[in-house]
Parts: structure tokens; sequence; C-alpha cells
């Protein structure tokens, strides 16, 4: 069950931050590398199954270890390497085996995973001890 309550406070967390990354930050930057690989419209259950999947991920593997030894460092720490990992599936994937993907992204959003993945899990760990008594 704490799995579930954890996933479910940074599921919006994690949309939030991920739209202002890739719609506002990002979006000059993602347009120009991926060129027409770039698709003109999110398809939103694709998107949707993503930040679920990947709010139980985080919840299960990080936040929730964390909170069992009451340490911020470690849920940090611990969601920085998660997200290096899971980005870097992704990114060092299409790096080996698709044509034209283009290597500044792949060190752009690995950086991105990395720091979005430690964010989201800093943020779930800080409001499930202080509002969540965890």
């Amino acid at each position: 069950m704490q799995t579930l309550i954890l996933a479910t406070i940074a599921f919006p967390i994690m949309i939030i931050v991920d739209l202002i990354w890739i719609g506002v930050v990002g979006a000059g930057f993602y347009r120009s590398q991926l060129g027409s690989m770039l698709r003109p419209d999110v398809v939103w259950p694709a998107a949707i199954a993503f930040y679920v999947i990947y709010a139980l991920a985080i919840a299960f593997f990080v936040v929730a270890p964390a909170l069992g030894v009451h340490s911020f460092v470690r849920v940090l720490l611990t969601g920085a390497f998660l997200g290096l990992a899971a980005y870097a599936a992704y990114d060092l994937s299409n790096l080996a085996t698709l044509t034209g993907w283009p290597l500044p992204l792949t060190f752009v959003d690995l950086a991105w995973g990395t720091f979005f993945t430690a964010f989201t899990s800093g943020a779930v760990y800080l409001i499930a001890t202080k509002f969540l008594n965890y």
C-alpha cells in the first residue's frame, strides 16, 4: 500500500516537472535534435503509461527504502542513479540502434533523467515525511 501512496504522490510531480522541461525549457532543443522524428502530437496513453510505471519504480526502488532508513541523502543518490540507469537504457539503446540519433541529445537526456528522478524522489520523500509521518 505504501508503494501505491508514494507513486500517487510522484505521478503529478513527474508530469508537471517533465512538461515544464519538455514543453517549455527544452522544447527548442528537442526540436533541433530530433527534427522529423519528433511527433507533432503527444500519444497520451503511452506517456501516461510511462509516468505510472516510472512513479511505481521510484516509489518501490527509491523512496520506500530511503524512508526505511530515514535518509534524504539516500533518496537523492538512489533517485539519481535510477534516473541515470533508466534514461541510459533508452538513450544509449537509441544511440546504438537508430540511424541519426543525436549524441548531444543523449548527454542532455541522461543529465535530465538523473536530475528529474532525483528531484521527484526527493520531493516525494519530503512530502511523505512531512505530511504522512512516514
